[in-house]
């Protein structure tokens, strides 16, 4: 497959095409086949990111605009988050990817200053829904280590590693000539350097001092105007920040000895006060113990009352193991607060912007590795503000995700009523006080809802309408199970390590509210949802025993990986480092022989109290087969209008009726080649049967360890290749292995940064081909043609194989009412149907004229309501197509794999329509969904394409290089849904929303929220009469003549380079804000003008009446003289 940035492909082109990569149509197709008329075209689809999700991974610094009310956040990575009011998010990127060490905001401007670990500063335009890059200066000589910009000033300064403090124009991002040298800032007589620049501010009472903080515990009161040192003030102990007293006479140190030294600014010989907040003071009067390093304080003043002082840090060195504090010392009180991650940075929220006035702080913001809390101030306790951000997607790590789009209307209130329930107590009674910004003026109508599955077993369903991200509801999965206290009891759950009880697989009927959920111990759990609690005295359980023909005869693993997916306890947590155990591992209620018949997990025997919501239905466990543990389930479907649940694996699939509780079938995959009769179980109730379930295929091989069970199913040709070859087949199987496995590792892969695709080759003498075991990839309910010119249509089941086979079941179902729980459900093979290469993704059933056929539901209904209230909600299935007459076929059934795309008319089953989607690569993920009233095949590739196939005659309608993949957790995550939208989750805690529609693409602009809104700025605070009088108030200073270039002169040039933003700082306003922003400025513009030329026309006009009255004035003098002789005057 050809590479290419964006390519849209000409309609039609293929069509005339006879290469093996385009849509070919099998000679001899039917003339009426002709007549759908596909109304989708290249010119519907593009692609872009819209908006990004979740907590900012891997956080290093942050900064509050105390005006706008707006937060910005940045990473390791280099990315930049901005937050306002709950739904106002914006995510940007610096392009060189470097940490973002410091933030600063212009305060009410509506810009952002970044500064960067590869020591570059950028102005950020934040007057744009999607802000941008003005001005940007990258420094080749000195290394940034903190930046200050004074409130309402342009002037920057920057403060560097060598101790040298450069100063910057924020406007045109030039240097000033003005540079404070260390040597000229540090005594004479010092003999060191005294370390990087730590911290900088300026006296808030006297702009024209500068506080300049060095490591080594040195601080430095700089005279601007006279360029000299004022004073020196010096502890032995290293400076990790520093905070001024509003009025400009103190200010406080942190050290990294624990100690907080306040010093008064005209005493600089020695500090005020040396406290060590969580020192023990010793009864000797000796100094107290060193404690860990106070790594920031703040210090804010109030009117009424004592200050407060923040700080974080300092606990003494015996604390060892306690989690990360944050101290909040106000009076004689000292309130020790604790977090859950490591505190990465805090900021106390004020009241005024201005630090010449009394602060009244009123919360402190506290970002940590892993989350942003907020703690209100002014109330008893302290009390968190309750978070409207949607930063928990990461409280567990993801292990699947699905997307749907155009819900039900009725499902986002029922969620949230049932969800709403769930919410903590105790919180801040204040409003959320980061609430800047405006909500989007988007077009979207439609529900969109996401589900995400996590590693401790909890299902979280999200409202994700309109480009904003809410959590309505959290299921917990692992209540059902009991929970393995001792020893003995965890050595069967340690097969799956520390996450028996995370998701692998979900599948959810938005229409009938049912949930299947499939987890890593070989578990399934059927939900029904509710509104009404109940209390289940006894969890329904079913045991299936899945077991498959396999010996050693088989070919080689052309991959050879070994990964065990649930190792057995005391192997090593490293996939790739595990050898495989040397005798099958026997559980604690087997003390001779193998473990057998025995689940994973055990289902709770108390009564279990179900709250409103999803509440268990059924729970089915795989057990183990002669010390074998169950393989991984693999695919998963349930349809609620049959009231059948359908799981596979590398075994086979098992079919349950969950009306009934019975299994109906347990099949080998081998054997679903081959046509049977109906088959038949008759119903029993479910009990702990120790029994095999259902036919089962012997195993006649007990020498496979667990490692055996831990490779999932692959696929692709055994036949040898070469390296390149080898590599890619490496790179399939890896990925789809990875797909389908979870457990601790999960959150190991969704850490770890090397993720790229690569496998070793194993030396393992169980390194045994599994192609030979077929897994099952793919399930589809349809109401269909069971067998090859059929004439009726019935239930069925499409099965799809990860070797490419599609194979068809027949259902035969009772009728409904008592009959549907009394009668079996019948059950026939039907055989293979067509062949594909490559795994299959995913199926789908068209009727004659192109529309989609969805399987049929049972419109939801309240399981614990009164008899009465189920039988208004009758069963509902779509109308069914009409019968095939000879010789005519009456639907199209859509096949998709990991390598190509099939059209199949049925019930003729002649293949009609055929495309090769990639050659060298393969699908990580299809779905067929809805487009621009239209139906179309959306496919993701491993190489990082993503591409659209229209239906049914498979032409490429888009083909984009999106992204290379490099990362396990997109391949895991990736989804699409309908009317254009995609996503993945790009980070262990952020989820990225794409679309590749033309139409969502034109309406970005409307739908973004925005950042910035005209604000009037507070007004400063009143000196009063004495302050004016005898100049106590606010000194200020002419920064322009100080730092401009008439006073300080040019900066050497090879000091940093200067890189202008895309489009200038002109360019950049007016694509931001478009006619409409012109408009209005040329308006201000204009009416400023007409201002001043009022002015100079009222001044004109007052010089001319000036001019005429010294005029007349002259004339009458001129008169009364004139006759007058010289000695008369």
């Amino acid at each position: 497959m050809k590479k290419f940035n964006i390519r849209k492909v000409l309609d039609g082109l293929t069509a005339a095409s006879s290469s093996s990569s385009s849509a070919t149509a099998q000679p001899g197709t039917p003339r009426e086949n002709d007549a759908i008329q596909e109304t989708l075209q290249s010119d519907h689809f593009q692609l872009c990111k819209t908006v990004r999700h979740g907590f900012p991974y891997q956080p290093s610094s942050m900064a509050f605009d105390p005006v706008q009310k707006i937060l910005a956040v940045g990473t390791q990575t280099g990315a930049l988050r901005l937050f306002g009011r709950a739904g106002v998010e914006c995510y940007c990127q610096h392009e060189s990817g470097a940490a973002v060490i410091q933030l600063q905001f212009l305060i009410n401007e509506g810009a952002l200053v970044s500064a960067l670990a590869d020591d570059s500063i950028h102005l950020w335009n934040l007057r744009q829904k999607i802000p941008a890059i003005l001005h940007s200066l990258k420094f080749s000589r000195e290394r940034i280590t903190y930046c200050h910009l004074p409130f309402q000033s342009k002037w920057l300064y920057i403060g560097t590693e060598r101790g040298n403090i450069h100063i910057v124009n924020v406007e045109s991002f030039t240097l000033s000539g003005y540079v404070i040298m260390w040597n000229k800032a540090i005594e004479l007589s010092t003999k060191t350097h005294p370390g990087p620049v730590v911290h900088i501010s300026d006296n808030p009472m006297d702009e024209g001092k500068l506080l300049i903080g060095f490591e080594c515990g040195v601080v430095v009161l700089w005279d601007l105007k006279s360029k000299k040192a004022d004073c020196r003030y010096s502890y032995d102990e290293a400076i990790h920040s520093v905070a001024w007293h509003h009025e400009g006479k103190q200010f406080v140190c942190s050290h990294s000895d624990g100690t907080l030294t306040t010093w008064n600014i005209r005493i600089p010989a020695k500090s005020a006060q040396i406290i060590t907040p969580h020192g023990k003071q010793p009864k000797d009067g000796k100094k107290p113990e060193p404690c860990k390093p106070i790594l920031k304080v703040e210090y804010k003043t109030t009117r009424a009352g004592d200050p407060f002082m923040v700080l974080s840090g300092g606990l003494s060195y015996d604390t060892v193991g306690r989690r990360a504090c944050l101290t909040v010392m106000h009076g004689k009180s000292t309130a020790v607060l604790e977090m859950d991650y490591p505190i990465v940075d805090f900021l106390t929220l004020c009241e005024t912007p201005y630090p010449n006035d009394f602060q009244e702080p009123y919360a402190v913001l506290v970002l940590l590795e892993k989350d942003l809390v907020l703690i209100d101030l002014g109330q008893i306790g302290y009390p968190i503000f309750e978070n409207p951000y949607p930063l928990t997607i990461h409280e567990s790590p993801v292990t699947c995700c699905e997307y749907f789009v155009d819900c039900p209307a009725e499902l986002i209130p029922a969620l949230y009523s049932v969800g709403s329930r769930q919410k903590r107590q105790g919180y801040s009674k204040k409003e959320w006080p980061i609430s800047g910004g405006n909500w989007g003026q988007g077009t979207q109508s439609y529900p969109e809802i996401i589900i995400t599955g996590h590693a401790d077993g909890s299902i979280k369903f999200w409202d994700a309408s309109a480009l904003m991200l809410q959590v309505l509801y959290k299921l917990k999965t692992a209540k059902v199970f009991e929970r393995a206290r001792g020893k003995e009891e965890k050595a069967n759950a340690e097969i799956v390590e520390e996450d028996p009880f995370a998701i692998q697989t979900l599948s959810w009927c938005p229409e009938s509210r049912m949930l299947c959920v499939a987890g890593v111990s070989a578990h399934v759990i059927i939900y029904r949802f509710s509104k009404q609690e109940v209390t289940t005295e006894v969890v329904q359980l079913l045991e299936v025993r899945m077991q498959c023909e396999f010996t050693d005869g088989d070919s080689p693993d052309p991959g050879g990986e070994q990964t065990p997916t649930l190792p057995t306890p005391g192997s090593s947590s490293s996939p790739q480092e595990s050898e495989p155990p040397t005798q099958p591992s026997t559980g604690s209620n087997s003390s001779d022989g193998p473990r057998d018949n025995i689940p994973c997990l055990q289902v709770r025997s108390s009564p279990l109290k179900q709250s409103p919501g999803y509440q268990v239905e059924l729970v089915i466990q795989l057990v183990w087969v002669s010390g074998e543990p169950p393989q991984p389930i693999t695919s998963l479907a349930i349809n609620s209008s049959y009231g059948l649940v359908v799981f596979g694996n590398s075994n086979g699939l098992a079919v349950v009726d969950y009306l009934q509780k019975t299994l109906l079938l347990n099949m080998g995959t081998s054997e679903l080649y081959s046509p049977s009769d109906p088959y038949q179980r008759q119903p029993r109730s479910p009990r702990k049967v120790r029994q095999p379930s259902g036919a089962t295929c012997d195993s006649n091989d007990g020498s496979n360890t667990s490692e055996d069970r831990c490779k999932s199913p692959t696929s692709g040709s055994t036949s040898p290749c070469n390296s390149d070859d080898e590599r890619k087949q490496k790179f399939i199987e890896k990925v789809k292995f990875k797909s389908r496995r979870f457990s601790k590792t999960v959150a190991n892969d969704f850490d770890s940064k090397d993720n790229s695709f690569t496998r070793s080759r194993s030396s393992s003498v169980t390194s045994i081909d599994r192609e030979s075991r077929e897994a099952i990839s793919s399930f589809h309910f349809c109401e269909s043609y069971p067998r090859k010119m059929d004439s009726v249509v019935g239930p069925c089941l499409l099965v799809g194989t990860t070797q490419g086979t599609v194979m068809m079941v027949a259902l035969s179902l009772p009728p409904g009412g008592d009959q549907r729980l009394q009668q079996p459900v019948g059950i026939a093979s039907c055989g293979s149907m067509v062949e594909l290469k490559g795994g299959i993704l995913t199926m789908a059933l068209l009727d004659a004229t192109g529309a989609l056929l969805p399987p049929s539901y049972e419109p939801w209904y309240d399981p614990n309501a009164s008899e009465e209230e189920k039988e208004k909600s009758r069963r509902r299935r779509p109308a069914s197509p009409p019968s095939s007459q000879e010789g005519q076929d009456s639907q199209f059934a859509v096949l998709c794999s990991e390598k190509q795309a099939k059209v199949v008319a049925m019930p003729s089953q002649t293949r009609i329509y055929k495309h090769n989607i990639t050659e060298t690569s393969f699908v990580l993920r299809a779905d067929v969904v809805q487009m621009a009233g239209a139906n179309c095949i959306a496919c993701f590739c491993a190489n990082g394409h993503i591409m659209t196939l229209s239906l049914p005659s498979l032409r490429p309608l888009l083909d984009v290089n999106y992204l290379p993949l490099t990362d396990m957790r997109i391949a895991r995550t990736f989804c699409f849904s309908n009317l254009g939208q995609a996503l993945y989750l790009t980070s262990p805690t952020e989820i990225q929303r794409i679309t590749y529609s033309q139409e969502t693409c034109d309406n970005r602009q409307e739908m973004l929220s925005e950042l910035f809104t005209p604000v009037e700025t507070p007004e400063a605070p009143n000196r009063g009469f004495f302050k004016g009088l005898f100049g106590g108030g606010a000194q200020s200073l002419d920064r322009e003549d100080l730092f401009g270039e008439t006073g300080a002169g040019k900066a050497s040039r090879s000091l940093a380079q200067h890189i202008p933003g895309p489009g200038g700082m002109e360019g950049m306003k007016g694509a931001a804000s478009g006619v409409v922003g012109d408009l209005a400025r040329a308006r201000i513009a204009l009416d400023e003008r007409g201002q001043k030329l009022g002015e100079l026309e009222d001044r004109t006009a007052a010089m001319m009446s000036s001019a005429d009255s010294f005029s007349k004035h002259a004339h009458d003098m001129m008169l009364k003289y004139k006759d007058k002789k010289w000695y008369q005057l």
